[in-house]
């Protein structure tokens, strides 16, 4: 993906002609949520949120992930669960409200819906949605597990948990985590991303 793939809309939903490429078509309910986060949180720099599989299916059952692994740790009290479903997100108060659920945190569960994931950058957000969805899938295979034999996973205890997530729930860890896509995308479709600052305006 290149930058004239994209555009630039602002808070108004009004696309700024001068720096979006040649596609005029605005995803509304996309807009509806993210620019309700934007507006929340100004340290917000690059929001992820899509249906995929297990995050749909884990966003059934209406509950926060667990602290169950050493990846699902990242998320540990810094993931919110928005336990409405109001259909399409069709005007700007189900945007706000996702926004609220969310909160300061960089994740949250949508329930019946997905995930969305916002972070100080784009290679953190991508890294940190990637992994949200491989904890749901994670959690719901550990659960069916122990149903299965009876028992109850085994938690990991707050302390580690919270020490853990020091580490691997950073920015920082998010940031050098999600780089190595962006390289493997790079190779695989043999074009490095190239940056072209959009052409000033005329008086």
């Amino acid at each position: 993906m290149q930058p004239e793939d994209l555009i630039l809309v602002g808070q108004a939903g009004n696309i700024q002609e001068n720096e979006s490429g040649p596609s005029r078509w605005l995803n509304g309910v996309a807009f509806l949520i993210h620019s309700a986060i934007h507006q929340a949180r100004p340290d917000v720099v690059c929001i992820a949120h899509s249906h995929t599989t297990y995050a749909k299916a884990f966003g059934t059952l209406g509950i926060p992930l667990d602290p169950l692994t050493q990846d699902s740790c990242a998320f540990y009290k810094d993931h919110a669960l928005y336990d409405e479903f109001n259909g399409i997100v069709d005007d700007i108060e189900e945007g706000v409200a996702i926004a609220n659920a969310l909160g300061s945190k960089k994740a949250v569960i949508l329930q019946n819906h997905g995930i969305l994931v916002s972070t100080e950058s784009i290679e953190s957000t991508v890294y940190f949605f990637i992994s949200l969805e491989k904890c749901c899938q994670a959690q719901m295979t550990a659960d069916q597990a122990a149903a299965a034999r009876g028992i109850k996973t085994r938690l990991i205890d707050p302390a580690s948990a919270a020490q853990t997530y020091e580490y691997l729930g950073s920015e920082l860890w998010g940031n050098f985590a999600g780089m190595p896509e962006f390289d493997l995308l790079e190779q695989e479709e043999g074009k490095r991303f190239e940056y072209v600052p959009a052409p000033k305006e005329t008086a």
